[in-house]
């Protein structure tokens, strides 16, 4: 299947996969920090382990970072 990833297209060898499992795909480090937007809607961590990605989807990874003053 071909899905959007953070704005590039990527072929993988899958039918389907889970969010959780694209994450492990992608090998992600530390995913319990990462939100996803799943076809420009952001998609609640409980759902990740249930949200099938499929062809043509477009997937972000948004990392957030604390700091500043």
């Amino acid at each position: 299947m071909k899905i959007t990833i953070n704005g590039e297209e990527e072929t993988i060898e899958k039918d389907s996969l889970t969010i959780i499992e694209l994450l492990t795909h992608k090998k992600v480090d530390m995913p319990e920090m990462v939100s996803v937007e799943y076809n420009g809607e952001m998609l609640d961590r409980e759902k990740f382990d249930t949200q099938a990605v499929t062809d043509g989807d477009k997937v972000e990874f948004l990392y957030f970072m604390g700091g500043g003053q």
